[in-house]
Formats: structure tokens, C-alpha cells, sequence
């Protein structure tokens, strides 16, 4: 009786291991940071096992290290396509056993033999309140646009540039004042907030995609994912709302 105990106990054991995590990057890396922070806070809900960039000089590579998290660098320019690149990518992630492949400002399009691969486990972040915005310098053209709200979508990754569908967003009041580079800060903040909460859902199995869209708890996520408001953003950020508002 006791050796099948002890069996039993070896497999529960094995069942509850840690969720594994690779991050996907090309710069400074700080969604990553956020992501090692909730980590260390024990409020990831997994472990980063590894961060692969696709430059040698990113700065994302550096937190990875100091924080004890295998750093790859994989150039993509050694590479003689998209393709090949892509292929040698997968077999370095799937080295590590990944559950989860976050994309942090992994600033290259994925082939659809990439995409498939990791599809229903791949997320990503970007800057803008999809699907208003796909592709690059999304505060730049909301503010040509003069929109009065604007902000950042965590969403899974699909073979549709940016459009994917999305799990959370959080939004940002866009004011007369508002620079390029104060829109960025804003919604900068708003990233590292519901980045790490997305991550979570997912390692804890509350958040999925299945054939028709994604689910948290069970419930289907409206088209837009769910939302925060800028009230509700800058309240949990700790944001002075007058100062905002001002």
C-alpha cells in the first residue's frame, strides 16, 4: 500500500509541475521585465525558462540574465530567409518545452508555419485598441487622428498581422496636450499591467482559445476582449486622476 502511495504521489507530482514559459524579443525588453517582476512576486502563475531575441544587442537579453533566465541570441540576419529563420526559431523554443510563447516587442512577422505551430499558446501585445491600428506607430497615427481614447490589446497570435483575438484590453484618454512620447508612457504603463494578468489566466488554465474564440472561466471574451478604462487602469495603477484630467 505504501509503495502505491508513494507511486501516486510521484505522479500527482509530476502533474502539478511548473508551467513553462519562453519570451520572444528584439529590444529593450521592458514587457519582459513587468513579466519577470509578476514572476518574482510569485503572481505569474509559471516560470520564464528562457528569452530568445532575434538581435544580440537587445537589452531584454541583459534582464533576462540578471534575473537568472537562459538568454538566447538567434540573428536573424544569418539566416536566408524568413523561413529558415522561422524553422531554426521553433527548434530552439521547443528545446525548452514551452506552455506558453509570449511575443514582447519580437519586432519580425511569423510564417504561417511558425503561427501554426504555437497557435492557441502564443500571445502577443500591442500598442493600440484593435483592431483600430494594426502594424507600427500606432501613437503617432491615433493622434493624427485625434481620437480621444487609445490604448493596448493583449491578443493570441494568428496568421493576420495584429489580429489575432484578443483577450484584454486597457484604454488611455487622449488629450489636447498629449505628445507622441507621453501617449507611449501612458499606454506603456497599461502593458505592464494586463500583460503579466493575461499570462496568469493562461498558465492557470482559465484562458484558452478554442474553434469559437477565446474563453475565460468558460465564458466567451466579447470581440474586443475584455476592458479596462482609463479610470479603472489608473486606479489600479496608482495614476493621479486630477493630474489626467488637468
Amino acid at each position: 500500500m505504501s509503495e502505491a502511495t508513494d507511486t501516486l504521489n510521484g505522479f500527482e507530482a509530476e502533474q502539478a509541475s511548473t508551467p513553462r514559459v519562453v519570451v520572444l524579443i528584439s529590444g529593450s525588453g521592458s514587457n519582459l521585465q513587468a513579466l519577470i517582476d509578476a514572476q518574482s512576486y510569485d503572481e505569474l502563475g509559471g516560470e520564464i525558462v528562457a528569452v530568445i531575441s532575434n538581435k544580440a544587442d537587445a537589452y531584454g537579453l541583459k534582464r533576462a540574465r540578471d534575473a537568472g533566465i537562459e538568454a538566447v541570441a538567434l540573428p536573424h540576419r544569418e539566416y536566408d530567409s524568413r523561413e529558415a529563420f522561422d524553422g531554426a526559431l521553433i527548434k530552439v523554443i521547443e528545446r525548452h518545452e514551452p506552455d506558453l510563447v509570449v511575443l514582447a516587442g519580437f519586432m519580425r512577422i511569423l510564417t504561417p508555419r511558425f503561427v501554426q505551430r504555437f497557435y492557441g499558446r502564443m500571445l502577443n501585445i500591442h500598442p493600440s485598441l484593435l483592431p483600430a491600428y494594426q502594424g507600427l506607430h500606432t501613437h503617432a497615427r491615433a493622434l493624427a487622428d485625434g481620437v480621444s481614447e487609445h490604448g493596448v490589446s493583449v491578443h493570441f497570435v494568428s496568421e493576420e498581422l495584429d489580429g489575432g483575438p484578443v483577450v484584454v484590453q486597457a484604454a488611455v484618454d487622449v488629450t489636447p496636450e498629449d505628445t507622441e512620447d507621453s501617449l507611449q508612457q501612458k499606454v506603456q504603463s497599461r502593458e505592464h499591467l494586463i500583460y503579466p494578468i493575461a499570462v496568469r489566466w493562461f498558465l492557470e488554465g482559465r484562458l484558452t482559445l478554442g474553434a469559437q474564440g477565446p474563453t475565460l472561466d468558460g465564458t466567451p471574451l466579447p470581440p474586443q476582449g475584455l476592458r479596462l478604462s482609463h479610470a479603472d487602469a489608473a486606479e489600479e495603477l496608482d495614476e493621479d486622476l486630477e493630474d489626467d484630467d488637468a
